[in-house]
């Protein structure tokens, strides 16, 4: 099991007090909040073609990166980062090749039934309410859905006027990153 490789790991990481080495506070150095994808070829990546260090950044993912509830958990890690810690820039980083620009909904939908999900549970959340096409469909363009995620952050209505909110987007492939759209 891959957990218990990890928690052996971390027995020997505290034990030889690796950690010091990453101590900082909870105030981002860089002052801004990272809002990107949870895509796993990201993980160390981004940080190497940013130039991002331990304490730089607060960084939030998800799926995606994509925002499409200004009162979602997302934006609401994106404000406690503004106001609680100090964050003065906003940069949403989608990236090239992502999954849920192929995501078909009625695909995951089967998907989750094949792998134990009852079909009532799924028309009981559908009668109550929730548009599983809505919640899960992904996007056609990585930048049209970047663009997207940022004017949901701009257009907040709790979103400080100096607050700087950027979009950007990666290559998983190369690291090179492109603008979409600036916060000047």
């Amino acid at each position: 099991m891959h957990l218990d490789d990890m928690l052996a790991f971390n027995e020997k990481f505290v034990e030889g007090k690796e950690y010091e080495k990453y101590a900082t506070d909870s105030i981002p150095n860089k002052k801004m909040v990272i809002f990107t994808c949870m895509e796993s070829r990201l993980v160390e990546l981004l940080h190497r073609a940013l130039n991002i260090e331990n304490g730089d950044v607060k960084m939030v993912k998800n799926a995606g990166a994509i925002i499409r509830k200004p009162f979602d958990s997302i934006m609401k890690g994106i404000l406690v980062a503004i106001f609680e810690l100090q964050a003065e820039e906003v940069t949403v980083i989608g990236h090239h090749d992502c999954g849920m620009s192929r995501v078909d909904t009625k695909e995951l939908t089967n998907k989750m039934i094949q792998k134990g999900i009852d079909t009532e549970t799924i028309k009981t959340l559908e009668h109550a309410g929730i548009d599983f096409d809505y919640e899960f469909h992904g996007f056609e363009t990585v930048e049209e859905s970047v663009i997207q995620s940022v004017n949901v952050i701009r257009n907040h209505p709790l979103l400080p006027p100096y607050v700087k909110v950027h979009g950007l987007v990666i290559d998983p492939g190369t690291g090179k990153v492109d603008v979409v759209t600036r916060g000047d």
